[in-house]
């Protein structure tokens, strides 16, 4: 088929909605699919280019406050509805709903091409974490006018797709998230990286990865790590990842590790050169980190829904506590530190779990909603 995908974010953006869709782009070329991906000018030296069969088609756009690195694009309606008499798609599936994709909705609406979407971020708990939250039932209102225009809403877990329902979503789908585990591999643990951290081979190493903003509850990280240390004085904390409330958490804590922003390789390192992965995330709508840290082989503490709902059995191959609940969260934090035992039997449990979240079938599966979206239309 010729797809079009249409996104604000994409690499060499960092995040988890920009690296679901390479990986999606990347399995569907390799099919033999030819895909298009509309997306926003991520510099001065980006243009549009065709590689092999993925074509990146560049718009206009702009940098996003407090959020570098992240862009958005602007409106553009008609550049899309002129490009698509040229280059008409078999099917349009809009991953983000910003000025670009609602541009996109539009002009393929009127162009009387498919439609599929996807619904990647959380709005309501994000706004509640900036202080907007009376924004959030009109936010609600646009997204499902916005999704209930497409053929088909795809979301990441079970959570999401009865949120979305019980607000008056039609046609949602679960469209899963597989993980990597040739690249997050217990085997790239690294005691030449330890040692840097100063940590030995029985010494505590707890790893946080993500952005290190306010939506992702880092002060209970700090927290449960803070009470994990007094049971192991030993302990360190790594903090991998960056973003608006780095300079400040750094500052007030200057004995933590902040290792950045780490890709590839070098960040499958980090998770494997870790023990304990805390995630206290409360926004999310799957988690991408979490079975990151599983296929490392790490234990990986977080509340229970999204990722760790579907793939973590509490006590068995992870350590889950009750959502939004800091004082189980914390709990369960300890439990980790008093037992390294107990942390690396549950860790090389998440690394067998993680073998079977495969990346094959996801995309199976994102191909048959294309289709089936098609057929229908």
């Amino acid at each position: 088929m010729r797809l079009t995908l249409v996104t604000e974010t994409y690499p060499p953006e960092i995040n988890g909605v920009s690296m679901t869709l390479h990986r999606l782009v990347t399995a569907m070329a390799q099919r033999g699919h030819f895909v298009e991906v509309v997306r926003p000018r991520q510099s001065k030296q980006d243009h549009s280019v065709v590689d092999g069969n993925v074509a990146h088609v560049v718009m206009p756009g702009f940098s996003l406050p407090r959020y570098q690195g992240l862009h958005i694009g602007l409106p553009c309606k008609r550049r899309l509805q002129r490009y698509w008499r040229e280059h008409r798609p078999d099917v349009v599936h809009i991953a983000t709903e910003g000025p670009l994709g609602l541009s996109a909705l539009r002009a393929a609406t009127q162009a009387r091409l498919p439609i599929t979407s996807s619904y990647h971020t959380n709005f309501h708990t994000y706004f509640k974490h900036y202080g907007i939250g009376l924004f959030t039932g009109p936010m609600f209102a646009f997204m499902r006018w916005f999704h209930n225009r497409t053929k088909v809403t795809m979301v990441p877990s079970r959570d999401v797709l009865t949120l979305l329902e019980e607000r008056g979503f039609n046609n949602v789908a679960i469209l899963a998230r597989g993980v990597d585990g040739t690249l997050f591999d217990p085997a790239r643990r690294d005691a030449a990286l330890r040692k840097q951290w100063s940590a030995g081979d029985g010494d505590l190493v707890v790893a946080y990865v993500g952005r290190v903003a306010a939506e992702k509850n880092i002060p209970l990280a700090v927290e449960a790590f803070e009470a994990m240390r007094q049971r192991r004085p030993d302990a360190k904390f790594v903090l991998v990842g960056d973003g608006p409330a780095r300079a400040g958490l750094q500052a007030k804590h200057p004995a933590y590790i902040f290792a950045g922003m780490q890709r590839g390789e070098d960040l499958a390192r980090h998770y494997a050169s870790a023990d304990v992965l805390l995630f206290p995330s409360v926004t999310e709508t799957f988690g991408n980190v979490i079975t990151e840290g599983m296929a490392s082989g790490l234990c990986v503490l977080a509340f229970d829904y999204a990722a760790a709902r579907e793939h973590i059995r509490h006590g068995d191959n992870g350590l889950v506590a009750p959502l939004d609940d800091p004082k189980k969260f914390i709990a369960a934090a300890v439990q980790a530190a008093e037992d390294l035992g107990l942390t690396r039997r549950l860790g090389a449990a998440a690394r067998k779990t993680a073998k079977d979240i495969t990346w094959d079938a996801v995309v199976t599966r994102y191909e048959s909603l294309l289709t089936a979206a098609i057929d229908a239309h």
